[in-house]
């Protein structure tokens, strides 16, 4: 399993339905969802551009990439992607967790290909199915963001 016995504080986040983890120390932000302008040629799974704090960020849907299916979302979530932002496109943002290292479990041998690019670990959360996504790695492809904006 994964190494480490401190518990990391992730920002809990509500996809589809899913609770899925995120590093704390990745978030930059939460908000309300703003106007996002599509971009032609953009993967499937980046809806587009938002103006956030003055920069034009990638909207990248969280249901898609997660789940292979567009869902609604209600918050966006700004994460740090090297020197450049991403915004996350959730259902609803839950909350902060301390999740340790013990209550997660590698992905099952059957699984491991499939959300292997985005999923780092499984666990539950109240009863529910909990996702940690791998450092911020929510894009299948690494030139994506360089194809979609600044």
């Amino acid at each position: 399993m994964r190494a480490g016995t401190e518990p990391s504080l992730c920002l809990i986040c509500r996809v589809r339905g899913s609770l899925c983890a995120i590093p704390l120390e990745q978030v930059v932000e939460t908000m309300r969802p703003l106007s996002i302008e599509p971009v032609t040629g953009a993967p499937e799974f980046v809806r587009g551009l938002a103006i956030i704090r003055g920069a034009p960020v990638p909207v990248v849907d969280a249901a898609m990439v997660v789940g292979g299916a567009e869902s609604q979302s209600d918050r966006l979530v700004t994460l740090k992607f090297g020197p450049r932002r991403v915004a996350l496109a959730v259902g609803a943002v839950v909350g902060v967790k301390a999740i340790a290292a013990g209550d997660l479990q590698d992905l099952p041998p059957l699984l491991q290909d499939a959300p292997a690019a985005v999923v780092s670990a499984i666990g539950t959360l109240d009863g529910e199915l909990l996702l940690m996504l791998r450092n911020c790695s929510v894009l299948p492809a690494d030139d994506a963001l360089e194809r979609v904006g600044p």
